[in-house]
């Protein structure tokens, strides 16, 4: 591609990260999808974005599908392409956006894994040894009474919790939004006790509620690594990442309470849609318990 059409590519990205205000990673992602569709430009000889047709946009999916990269991958690749598009068609690049109307290949619809109470209770009531584990008691307690996200909970300052009125402010969100969600009291009594450590070993200026032992703001592949830490010396079988507790948080949730809606708010969800996959869950548990206790809920087998 010529520099204009990289610089077209550069200011569509300043564009998202000055005006649109999304994360860094965010606008990574967008840069990688980008590059990626750069990189198949060159290999078929397009010099500029007038050039690249709806013709080329099908064979580029096709190409990357063979490649491995699964449905999710490639939507996302496609929704990537489309804005970089109507930005070209906005500041009157291009007249037409040529990933219109095209679309990836289905993605198989998966449920998302969740701890049962038992095995949350089995993580959560641990006595920990160390001030670090006594913080990480904290995160996970944190992570299923609230549900918050990862990235979330990296994010949260000293400011941001209300112990008394037992609250915890989401300043920044996915998509920039914040919201208010209260605290069980489990995780409160854990945060405390994390508090009276985190005196001697973090730094004066440093206004995090999780830090590490350097003293500064854990990141998110900290949190993983430390989880993961924690599944091994609880004798946990299989996958446990900190979203797995946010999943968990919500099937429980959902299921003791069936409000989709106020699971929806305290999720932080913009599309109700993307809470209902939880029902499927719940619908889910409640078979297994039918097909278990009802006396004609599977037939026998004749002899």
């Amino acid at each position: 591609m010529n520099k204009s059409a990289v610089d077209a590519c550069q200011q569509f990205l300043d564009v998202l990260k000055v005006e649109r205000r999304l994360s860094p990673n965010t606008t990574k992602a967008y840069q990688r999808d980008l590059d990626q569709l750069t990189l198949f430009c060159d290999g078929q000889n397009l010099t500029d974005w007038i050039d690249l047709n709806s013709y080329h946009m099908r064979r580029f999916i096709g190409e990357r599908h063979r490649k491995g990269l699964g449905s999710r991958s490639l939507q996302r690749e496609l929704s990537a392409s489309r804005s970089f598009f109507n930005h070209l068609i906005k500041i009157k690049v291009i007249p037409n956006n040529p990933a219109a109307g095209i679309r990836a290949p289905k993605a198989p619809k998966t449920l998302p894994h969740v701890l049962d109470v038992d095995q949350v209770n089995a993580l959560l009531e641990t006595e920990p040894k160390d001030a670090l584990e006594t913080r990480d008691l904290a995160m996970w307690e944190l992570l299923y009474s609230s549900g918050l996200r990862v990235s979330e909970l990296a994010n949260i300052n000293l400011m941001d919790i209300d112990l008394s009125g037992r609250t915890i402010h989401i300043v920044s969100g996915k998509g920039q939004k914040s919201r208010l969600l209260p605290v069980g009291g489990k995780a409160i009594t854990a945060i405390r006790a994390w508090l009276l450590l985190r005196i001697d070993i973090v730094k004066n200026d440093e206004m995090s509620l999780f830090a590490g032992k350097t003293g500064h703001r854990l990141t998110t592949r900290s949190i993983q690594s430390r989880l993961e830490r924690w599944r091994k010396r609880q004798g946990i079988q299989g996958r446990l990442y900190p979203h797995m507790l946010r999943h968990s948080f919500a099937s429980h949730m959902l299921e003791s309470s069936h409000d989709l809606r106020a699971v929806q708010e305290l999720l932080g969800h913009s599309d109700i849609g993307t809470t209902q996959v939880y029902t499927h869950l719940d619908f889910q548990h409640l078979a297994s318990v039918y097909d278990k206790a009802h006396p004609r809920a599977k037939q026998k087998k004749r002899k």
